[in-house]
């Protein structure tokens, strides 16, 4: 039985297992800001915490941060029951991996918010002058006596790769004159996950999909 689900078993696991690992790694060894630079400017590996959506996105402060939780929770379940009957279904195995890849990416961010505040010591702050969530300065430790509470806690970040940066066009609309990044986000393993999940699964569709054979009823 369980022998049908190795496929996805193995991609969801492995993605766990490494994006768990680069974050406890990244959280309890560095302070939010600047850990180092790979190949110089453009790749960084940048500790941040996200206390909303994916490539350091925020909704509606603490409320929201609860709301998005649950939300992902409802989705990693529904997506446990697809990814079952598209394997029942004898879909494409490669479409099984991308459904599975979306689904650890969002399980791994899962992990974070519910049980990092519970098992570190310290995480961002909201301040309530700004509305912004602000980092620290001291390497967070393991206790038993956390910053917040179950489903609080906050998504750890630290891939940022501002490949360009300049200013738009005067005549461009809305922005002319602007500074701008590309790519600003900061983001982690998991958000690469279901990024790549979705991608290949919206580039490769015709050969992901094809069209199942049917027989012609006799008459």
């Amino acid at each position: 039985m369980l022998n049908k689900y190795k496929l996805p078993i193995i991609t969801v696991f492995l993605v766990l297992f490494i994006d768990q690992f680069i974050k406890l790694y990244i959280k309890s060894h560095y302070p939010t800001g600047e850990v180092c630079r790979i190949f110089g400017d453009w790749s960084r590996i940048t500790f941040t915490e996200n206390a909303g959506m994916a490539f350091g996105l925020e909704f509606g402060g603490n409320y929201g941060k609860l709301a998005l939780s649950v939300f992902r929770i409802v989705a990693v379940i529904a997506g446990v029951f697809y990814i079952r009957k598209i394997v029942k279904e004898g879909e494409h195995k490669g479409f099984i991996i991308c459904v599975s890849l979306i689904l650890a990416g969002a399980l791994g961010n899962i992990l974070d918010s519910a049980f990092y505040g519970l098992i570190f010591d310290r995480g961002s702050v909201l301040n309530p002058n700004t509305g912004d969530w602000e980092g620290y300065y001291e390497t967070a430790k393991f206790t038993t006596h956390g910053y917040a509470g179950f489903l609080q806690g906050h998504v750890v970040d630290m891939f940022y790769f501002p490949i360009y940066k300049g200013q738009f066009p005067e005549w461009f609309p809305f922005w002319g004159g602007e500074y701008f990044e590309f790519f600003n986000a900061i983001f982690n393993f998991a958000d690469m996950s279901i990024s790549f999940g979705v991608g290949i699964i919206l580039v490769f569709q015709k050969w992901l999909f094809k069209p199942k054979s049917s027989e012609v009823p006799v008459h």
